[in-house]
């Protein structure tokens, strides 16, 4: 008797596990950038005084952008208001995160207000702290509860210390709130950051538009008052006159008045 031989199915391979999706670090959350005005002003021209300060340095300053902090879990993030990052390549960035550039921010600057104080002053102090943030800087621009409205904190021995100075050691500058904004000063010259020309040529715009306004009111009324004469001379009464012209009729009388005084 002849026996078949066994047929055997060929081997498949082994089945492969999918691969797990790639982590997604959004770079926004849609919540606006500051809670007022005043804090979003604050924020804008420290960004802009601290990026034309180190222009031309192996740096960058940051704004209202994420720094993930543990890489894989994107839910460990923060948005510091304004955050100075030495030792990388200057720009902007969607997002910041410390295991791709391998520097932690050097200072943060964080804008405070009454509603932020707990926030600022617990989770995120020891955050920062626990990640070798050098300075901490708290700016209150509405003066809600820091009453020197400008607070700082320096990195000694991993912990934080009050800086009572007013110096950044880092930026080698000192800092002294001006109103409802941080004023800079150089340390080698005392000689004070201004707000950056782009800055200034949108307020000596907006300057020029609410003076040419003005200029334009001011002539549309001299030209009502100049009408009044012609007007006047048409035979048109002073109540007439006063409602072609929307002026009130005890001024066009005095205009009219004045108008028929002899001459010296």
């Amino acid at each position: 008797m002849v026996t078949q031989p066994l047929q055997t199915q060929p081997a498949l391979p082994p089945e492969t596990a999918p691969s797990p999706p790639p982590v997604v670090y959004p770079s926004s959350d849609g919540k606006p950038l500051a809670e007022t005005y005043i804090h979003l002003y604050a924020i804008i021209v420290t960004l802009e005084v601290l990026k034309q300060y180190l222009k031309g340095q192996r740096a960058t300053v940051l704004a209202d952008q994420f720094l993930y902090y543990a890489q894989g879990f994107p839910r460990l993030r923060v948005a510091p208001d304004v955050m100075v990052i030495q030792n990388v390549e200057p720009g902007g960035r969607d997002s910041y995160k410390i295991w791709e550039e391998g520097e932690v921010p050097a200072v943060i600057f964080e804008m405070t207000s009454s509603s932020t104080a707990r926030h600022d002053e617990t989770f995120k102090y020891t955050l920062y702290e626990q990640l070798g943030v050098q300075e901490y800087w708290l700016f209150d621009p509405k003066g809600e509860w820091i009453p020197e409205q400008l607070r700082g904190y320096r990195l000694h021995r991993e912990v934080y210390e009050p800086i009572t100075d007013g110096r950044s050691a880092v930026l080698n500058l000192r800092l002294h709130p001006d109103g409802e904004l941080i004023a800079f000063y150089r340390e080698d010259t005392g000689e004070k950051l201004l707000i950056p020309d782009e800055l200034w040529d949108l307020v000596e715009q907006e300057r020029q538009r609410v003076e040419a306004e003005r200029q334009r009111a001011d002539a549309a009324e001299r030209s009502r008052y100049e009408a009044i004469p012609k007007l006047q001379a048409l035979g048109l009464s002073a109540q007439q006159i006063a409602e072609a012209l929307s002026l009130p009729l005890a001024e066009v009388e005095q205009c009219m008045a004045q108008a028929n005084e002899p001459a010296d």
